[in-house]
């Protein structure tokens, strides 16, 4: 029997990375709806995926609702927060499933708005499964620039 030498190899240390990694993993954790975690369903609820993105005079949000109807969207805005509900129907089918992973039945996704927004001027379309909501930014909350005088 011979002895083999366990050669430890030293490894850098890498600062505060690994905590920051760590953050990171638990931000994105807690970014997930309360009904929807590592695309498992609990509560048999479910919550279609929303955007929110701005630009200089603008939010934008756009909501993935696939094979929705119109009629079956409602949308509002009241104290900073939107809120996009609806119902999602299931296709009567005459056939045994094999297989059955789309959701249905109803939802109600709130995103609380980063800035004040003109409400009565939203508007909101719907194309190709995407619903697309524009906020125009209110006044007081779109940048502005400060010229500078030279005395």
């Amino acid at each position: 029997m011979a002895l083999i030498r366990l050669n430890k190899r030293e490894t850098p240390w890498t600062g505060f990375q690994g905590l920051a990694q760590l953050r990171d993993e638990m931000d994105r954790l807690f970014e997930f709806p309360l009904g929807e975690l590592a695309g498992q369903r609990f509560f048999n609820e479910w919550a279609p995926a929303v955007d929110l993105y701005e630009n200089k005079d603008n939010l934008i949000v756009k909501a993935e609702l696939p094979g929705m109807k119109k009629e079956n969207i409602e949308v509002s805005l009241h104290e900073g927060a939107l809120t996009i509900a609806g119902e999602r129907v299931e296709e009567k089918k005459d056939a045994s499933a094999h297989r059955a992973e789309r959701f249905h039945g109803k939802f109600q996704r709130t995103v609380t708005l980063p800035t004040k927004v003109q409400g009565n001027n939203v508007s909101a379309s719907y194309k190709d499964g995407v619903l697309t909501i524009s906020l125009p930014k209110a006044e007081e909350a779109k940048p502005k620039q400060i010229e500078v005088q030279v005395k």
